[in-house]
């Protein structure tokens, strides 16, 4: 089965378990494919290529221009520190995760040298997994005045890692109590504004959707 055929069947499954299957964004993780491979993600309708290696984001922008791609959208997903935000501030649209207000300052900072704005979700610990990076949602509330200070930043919604565990039941949990937060937050500091749900790389898709999840992020599973 090639990418294509893997893509529309994810976008099945969409339209099977999401309540609002328009406003999911389908997001696999370019560190699977070569740049011939995001083509064809491209041509599949998939048009927000995500990446979490800076360096190998880089390489295949590089040679994605020389093919002509410009129509795809990058997202950064993944571990991102400080120093490594200057290379990808000029063409990244969103950062999947912001988890320190420290690295807030840094995107808003590089995103005020290079004239533009741009979207965070924000990652929080809501499985409360020692192993888990991400706000507690004590701290969260706590720098959440702060992270709202900053004018080169959109903060568009929250994302968390899935628990390493193949229980159904504890899945559904981290996921509903997500989707409960982001209402909270709506009610008290965004105004409805707060609108994207992410739960990172789990295969969990048709739990993730029919929780709300409006970014379906993909990796292993439809490329190899």
């Amino acid at each position: 089965m090639g990418i294509k055929e893997k893509i529309l069947e994810l976008k099945n499954q969409i339209e099977k378990y999401s309540p609002n299957p328009a406003k999911v964004t389908l997001l696999p993780t370019t560190k699977y494919v070569d740049a011939c491979g995001v083509l064809e993600v491209v041509k599949a309708g998939c048009t927000v290529v995500g990446e979490n290696r800076v360096q190998a984001l880089e390489e295949k922008r590089n040679i994605l221009e020389d093919l002509e791609a410009g129509d795809i959208k990058w997202h950064f997903i993944g571990n991102l520190q400080k120093n490594k935000v200057k290379y990808i501030a000029p063409y990244i649209e969103m950062i999947h995760s912001v988890n320190k207000i420290s690295l807030a300052k840094e995107i808003d900072k590089r995103a005020k040298q290079n004239n533009r704005r741009i979207k965070v979700l924000l990652e929080v610990n809501i499985s409360k997994e020692e192993s888990k990076e991400g706000y507690s949602i004590e701290r969260l509330y706590e720098e959440l005045p702060d992270l709202l200070k900053f004018e080169n930043i959109e903060i568009c919604g929250l994302m968390t890692m899935a628990p390493f565990t193949e229980e159904e039941k504890v899945v559904r949990k981290v996921f509903s109590d997500l989707k409960k937060l982001k209402e909270e937050l709506n009610e008290t500091h965004f105004n409805g504004s707060l609108i994207e749900l992410s739960m990172g790389m789990t295969n969990d898709y048709k739990i993730a959707l029919s929780e709300g999840a409006t970014i379906l992020r993909v990796g292993s599973k439809i490329f190899k």
